[in-house]
């Protein structure tokens, strides 16, 4: 593409590539040069000319650093208003606007972003997925640095699988994302709303700031649809926000129905350790639904994925089908043990007061024994909700181990020290080391009880002073559990 159809710019050089790392730049190549929050990429432009930049796109406000810094150089310097906001409607131009070719539907939320889509990846035809634990077709997922990647990565990833076949992507939407700006220019056929609690603090300052993120997403241009879940505190706020254009489909638990749109709820619901069953009600129509997961919130993600099934043109009979054979998520409500005279054992993901809360409530009802929890908090991360995750854990488990997390540059001691701050009575196990931690519940407990091994989920590191070591909370506990049997 030469960059004079790229960009408001007189050049008839052809461009190879776009990259935002001088250290990926090649022959022909854009650097884009964009104002980080650590250092600014113009610092890195000298390096991507010599590697074969073409052309070094840079704020407008940064004109007279890009001078500076490439005063020397004869490389375009092309100046773009609000190059932050306008790189991913670039690299869509770029790549051809691979989102207007392909169904993407965005899945925002403070939990279950990930089961979702791994699920619906799971329960659609030639669905490929953005998010956490990597992207690509369910079962061949290549790594992501982040739950939503940056805007050159999206837009590259999106047109990577519509050419591999994938006619619809489910895309994780983080508010880090939205706020940074990650997936402008992505066309969003449907989005999905799951819950909202608090996270993130350390990056939004406020509840009301996190949510107007959230928000974003349902003002996305193009948007047709957006599935709500309604049984969530804040559904009344999402909905009064979203556009009167886009369709509205709320899914409910409760029985709870939509202000507007149409309304899919489950009823009758029984919980056992086989999973899920309860009948689903769409219009007039009723199916009987069955799925192997444990836990009320997964009937929530669930009933989201029904409705985006249901918008897509599969019919209820067969969606709920499709939905039976869902595979649990790595670091979601995985489970280990509960046979062999070992006790039930649960890894998740859960590292918020809400997510927390939700898994021991759940977990509860599968336990004829006592219930424990093995948690931490994260270091450098919001501290508010460290209190609040503690009082959680004391309120819901019959014992608690405290035990380190990610604590990057933060002192454990004092990490625990906030957790503990929420307590009451302040009864609480401290095991700094995690596996000894995790070791320590599992033996303690017998083949009726269930441990819950929360925070980490699929993480397969430790952070600790800025070093990432080996560590995985699902094969500790299967070291354990195989010991043990």
């Amino acid at each position: 593409m030469k960059i004079s159809d790229l960009l408001n710019f007189d050049s008839d050089l052809n461009v190879s590539s776009l990259t935002l790392n001088s250290n990926d730049v090649g022959e022909n190549y854009i650097f884009i040069a964009l104002n980080g929050a650590k250092q600014h990429g113009l610092n890195y432009a000298k390096s991507a000319v010599e590697k074969g930049a073409i052309a070094v796109l840079f704020d407008c406000k940064d004109a007279k650093l890009a001078d500076e810094i490439l005063a020397d150089s004869s490389v375009l310097k092309i100046p773009v208003a609000d190059l932050a906001k306008n790189s991913g409607n670039i690299a869509a131009r770029f790549y051809d606007e691979p989102s207007h070719k392909i169904n993407v539907i965005g899945i925002t939320g403070t939990n279950g972003k990930t089961s979702c889509s791994q699920f619906l990846a799971q329960a659609l035809e030639k669905c490929g997925v953005i998010g956490t634990l990597g992207w690509g077709k369910f079962g061949e997922l290549k790594q992501t640095l982040n739950t939503t990647p940056d805007a050159l990565a999206v837009q590259k990833m999106l047109v990577t699988l519509k050419n591999e076949g994938c006619e619809t992507i489910a895309m994780e939407v983080s508010s880090h994302g939205l706020a940074q700006s990650r997936v402008n220019g992505v066309q969003f056929k449907g989005a999905i709303f799951t819950n909202f609690s608090r996270d993130h603090l350390d990056y939004h300052g406020t509840m009301e700031a996190y949510l107007e993120t959230k928000l974003k997403l349902f003002h996305a241009p193009q948007l047709e649809f957006a599935v709500i879940n309604l049984d969530d505190e804040v559904s009344d706020q999402i909905l009064a926000a979203i556009p009167e254009n886009v369709k509205i489909i709320g899914v409910t638990t409760t029985g709870k129905q939509s202000p507007r749109g149409q309304t899919l709820s489950a009823e009758n619901i029984e919980l056992n350790l086989s999973g899920i069953q309860c009948d689903v009600f769409w219009h007039n129509q009723k199916c009987v639904l069955h799925v192997p997961l444990i836990g009320l919130f997964n009937l929530e993600n669930v009933l989201c994925l029904f409705a985006v099934m249901l918008k897509s043109g599969v019919e209820l009979e067969q969606a709920a089908k499709r939905l039976a054979n869902l595979k649990p998520v790595n670091g979601r409500m995985e489970r280990f043990g509960g046979d062999n005279n070992q006790p039930l054992v649960i890894v998740d993901y859960a590292h918020t007061p809400d997510a927390l809360e939700k898994v021991l409530r759940s977990l509860r009802s599968h336990t004829q024994g006592k219930l424990s929890v093995v948690f931490g908090c994260g270091g450098n991360r919001d501290s508010g909700k460290r209190s609040q995750m503690g009082r959680v854990a004391e309120q819901f488990a019959d014992s608690v181990i405290i035990t380190d997390d990610n604590p990057r540059f933060e002192s454990s001691e004092e990490i625990v020290k906030d957790i503990l701050s929420g307590f009451f009575n302040h009864e609480a196990n401290i095991i700094h080391d995690r596996a000894n931690a995790i070791q320590s519940a599992i033996e303690q407990a017998t083949a009726q009880d269930c441990v819950l091994i929360a925070g980490k989920g699929h993480e397969n590191y430790q952070e600790i002073n800025g070093i990432k070591f080996p560590f995985n909370d699902a094969e500790c506990v299967r070291q354990i559990i195989v010991v043990q049997a």
